[in-house]
C-alpha cells in the first residue's frame, strides 16, 4: 500500500528556517539605528567642511557598539546566550545587550506551543493487522536551556520518539483496539512520549490519532462481515416477533378450547365480517353449514333482501301511478 508520507523532520526545519529569517531581519534596526548615529556626526561635518577626527570616532564607537551588541528577541523567544563557548543565561524577549566579540547567541527558541505532523509505515498491530496510523503531536519548550544543552537537535529527537512510541503503542494493540480507543491511545502515547522528552525541557501536552489506515482487501472483508452481522440481526429479530406472535394465537386460542358455541359465535362473526360487503362471496366447508346452521340462516337472509327489494318496487310503482 503506496501512501505518501511527509517528512515531519523537514517541516520543522523548514519552519525553523522561517523564524530564523524573520529574526533576521530585525538586525535591520540595528543597520537603521547605526546609520542614525553616523548621520548626526558626519551630516554637520559635512555642512560646514570641517572634520573632526574626534567627532568621527565619537559618533562611529556607539555606531559598532549599537551594531555588534543591540539585539531584540519576539515575545516568544528566549535567546541562549554563549560567553567564549560557555552558556552564561537566557535573553529575552525585547532589547537586550551582548558584549562585542565575547558573546552570542546559540540559538533562539521559540517557547510556544507546537504542532507536529507524523506518521508511521505499516506497522503490525497485536493481531497482526499491518496498519498506517496518522497522528499530531502537541508540544513545547519549558526549558530553553535544557533543549539547547541536552540534546542536539530537539527537532528530530521529537519525530523520532513520536514514531517510535507510536510504534510501540500499535504492536501492544489489537485493531479493534485502534479504531475504537483512539482518545485512550493518545493518551497513552502522550505520557510515554511526556517522560521521554521531559529531560530535555519539552513537554508533550497531547498526542492526537487523526486516521488509521488499513489494507483495502481487509476493509472490502470488513463491510461484507459488518453487512453479514446486519442480516443475522435483521433475521434474530423477525424470529422474535414469530414466535411472539404464535404465543400470543396460543394464548388466544385457550377460552375456544372445549367450549364448541364460542368457536360457532366467533365463525358466524367471521362470515358476517364477510358478507356485509356487497357482491362478496365466501366459501365454507360443508361440516360449517351443518353445524352451525348456515342454510336456514342463508334462506333467511336471502327471504330479507327479496322483501326489501320488494318492498322498493312497491313503492316506485305506487309514485308513477300518482303522478299527473
Amino acid at each position: 500500500m503506496d501512501i505518501a508520507t511527509p517528512d515531519p523532520q523537514l517541516s520543522l526545519e523548514r519552519e525553523h528556517r522561517a523564524r530564523e529569517l524573520q529574526r533576521a531581519r530585525m538586525f535591520q534596526t540595528n543597520l537603521v539605528l547605526a546609520a542614525i548615529i553616523v548621520a548626526a556626526g558626519v551630516i554637520p561635518q559635512a555642512i560646514t567642511q570641517r572634520f573632526y577626527p574626534w567627532v568621527t570616532v565619537g559618533v562611529a564607537v556607539p555606531a559598532l557598539l549599537v551594531l555588534l551588541s543591540l539585539r531584540i528577541a519576539l515575545q516568544w523567544d528566549k535567546a541562549v546566550v554563549l560567553r567564549l563557548g560557555r552558556y552564561i543565561g537566557l535573553k529575552g524577549p525585547g532589547v537586550f545587550w551582548l558584549v562585542p566579540f565575547v558573546d552570542r547567541v546559540g540559538r533562539y527558541v521559540d517557547m510556544r506551543v507546537r504542532a507536529t505532523e507524523f506518521r508511521t509505515e505499516s506497522t503490525l498491530t497485536r493481531d497482526n493487522v499491518p496498519v498506517w496510523v496518522d497522528a499530531i503531536c502537541f508540544w513545547l519548550v519549558w526549558d530553553a536551556r535544557k533543549a539547547v544543552l541536552e540534546v542536539e537537535n530537539y527537532y528530530r529527537a521529537i519525530v523520532l520518539s513520536a514514531q517510535t512510541a507510536l510504534r510501540e503503542i500499535i504492536s501492544t494493540h489489537t485493531l479493534h483496539d485502534m479504531l475504537a480507543q483512539r482518545e485512550a491511545l493518545g493518551k497513552a502515547l502522550q505520557e510515554l512520549l511526556d517522560r521521554k522528552t521531559n529531560a530535555w525541557g519539552i513537554t508533550v501536552q497531547s498526542v492526537e490519532i487523526r486516521d488509521v489506515i488499513i489494507p483495502q482487501a481487509l476493509q472490502d472483508a470488513m463491510s461484507k462481515q459488518a453487512q453479514a452481522e446486519r442480516e443475522r440481526q435483521a433475521r434474530i429479530i423477525l424470529s422474535t416477533a414469530e414466535t411472539e406472535i404464535a404465543a400470543k394465537f396460543v394464548e388466544a386460542a385457550k377460552p375456544y378450547q372445549d367450549n364448541p358455541v364460542a368457536i360457532h359465535l366467533r365463525a358466524m362473526n367471521m362470515l358476517y365480517e364477510g358478507l356485509k360487503d356487497k357482491g362478496s362471496m365466501i366459501i365454507v366447508p360443508s361440516s360449517a353449514v351443518e353445524s352451525m346452521n348456515l342454510g336456514a340462516i342463508g334462506g333467511l337472509g336471502a327471504l330479507a333482501s327479496r322483501a326489501a327489494g320488494n318492498g322498493k318496487t312497491a313503492a316506485s310503482a305506487g309514485g308513477e301511478a300518482t303522478a299527473p
